[in-house]
């Protein structure tokens, strides 16, 4: 199913994507790896074990990017124009490699693009919560999307 036109959006809309996540340490290897993040917190399980968190911490890059990748499909899959910005991202929460990630997305503005007629802008508040319901990842997101054709 693809994402939402412009004029398909209120504020105040929300959807809870389907697609969950067990978070594995391929997972966390991977995403440190791939952006030269050579963090011990994230690879070293000695280190790790004598930290407050008692284990190595999922790299919070990945998290971010899951937390929007799921929301692709019910979001801006097929209608997206370009993503103009991400803003107030925070991480109330750890991640550990075992946790179930599940996100949220909500509608939070919508306005008339004033250089495009054929686009308008949506804000979207983005949310991730593992399996306790602890919010572990929030932003919000803002996305030129294509009108509705004709």
């Amino acid at each position: 199913m693809p994402g939402r036109y412009f004029d398909e959006w209120q504020v105040g809309d929300r959807v809870d994507h389907s697609i969950t996540r067990t978070v594995t340490e391929t997972d966390n290897l991977l995403i440190s790896t791939l952006t030269h993040n050579p963090q011990p917190m994230h690879l070293d399980h000695e280190l790790a074990a004598k930290s407050e968190f008692g284990k190595p911490l999922v790299n919070s890059v990945f998290t971010f990017g899951l937390m929007i990748g799921v929301s692709v499909n019910d979001t801006t899959l097929g209608t997206l124009v370009a993503n103009l910005g991400y803003d107030k991202l925070v991480f109330p929460k750890p991640v550990f490699v075992g946790d179930t990630l599940r996100s949220e997305s909500e509608c939070v503005a919508v306005r008339e693009s004033n250089s495009r007629r054929n686009a308008g802008i949506v804000i979207w508040a983005h949310r991730s919560f593992n399996q306790r319901d602890e919010l572990v990842c929030e932003c919000t997101r803002s996305a030129l999307l294509l009108k509705k054709p004709q």
